[in-house]
């Protein structure tokens, strides 16, 4: 799952994005509204957390530019403007939900899991392929109904390749994907993450490589 955090408070956006890594979320920041329109153009996203009062380019424009796009994320607003008109102007403006600060933490993670799932091209919440069932809400994975002990990153490669299966995914593109734009492209980090999870699943093997291709679940 990839998320975008906007927030021009730098020590609540760090906050915020580390808490979601901890579920195994890939997290991007920008502290403005021209950067988060501008990775909007470069990258894809399931949900966008996003402050109103943003420098830049004001939090309700980007709101209404992201509500206009083909490929749009859902838009969660996290804003200090609680009141029920606030939240009535912000929906208006083709936010997916909205979140008062002060806010309790668990209640973001469950709201942003939520959006996801809401996404038009979102996947049912258990998803099975190669007698493996992972329910990313309850955080359970199992094969042939044995509990699989993943680590967050293991847990979230193997959600990435069930949404892609039967299709490849490529290590840059799981890069992207589990991780986020800080994770260095000559790393050999999907590789080992790769080795882990497959000793976790145990026989007979399940990932299958294929050379300038990628990875994916037989």
């Amino acid at each position: 799952m990839r998320i975008m955090v906007v927030e021009d408070a730098r020590p609540l956006a760090e906050v915020v994005a580390e808490g979601l890594r901890d579920q195994g979320m890939a997290v991007d920041i920008t502290y403005d509204g021209l950067s988060a329109a501008a990775k909007l153009e470069l990258t894809e996203y399931d949900v966008v957390v996003l402050d109103r009062d943003l420098p830049g380019l004001h939090g309700d424009t980007l709101c209404q530019m992201i509500s206009e796009r083909p490929d749009r994320p859902m838009v969660l607003m996290l804003t200090a403007a609680g009141a029920p008109g606030d939240r009535v102007s912000g929906l208006t403006l083709g936010a997916d939900d909205y979140l008062a600060k002060p806010f309790h933490f668990p209640e973001l993670v469950l709201r942003v899991q939520a959006l996801a799932r809401r996404r038009p091209d979102a996947r049912p919440r258990t998803l099975r392929a190669a007698g493996i069932e992972l329910d990313p809400i309850h955080r359970t994975a199992l094969r042939d109904g044995r509990q699989l002990n993943l680590s967050v990153k293991e847990f979230a490669l193997l959600q990435a390749l069930l949404r892609a299966s039967p299709g490849f995914l490529s290590a840059e593109e799981l890069l992207e994907r589990v991780w986020d734009e800080n994770a260095d492209p000559f790393t050999n980090t999907v590789t080992v993450t790769i080795g882990r999870l497959r000793r976790k699943l145990g026989e007979p093997p399940v990932i299958t490589t294929t050379p300038g291709v990628g990875y994916r679940l037989a």
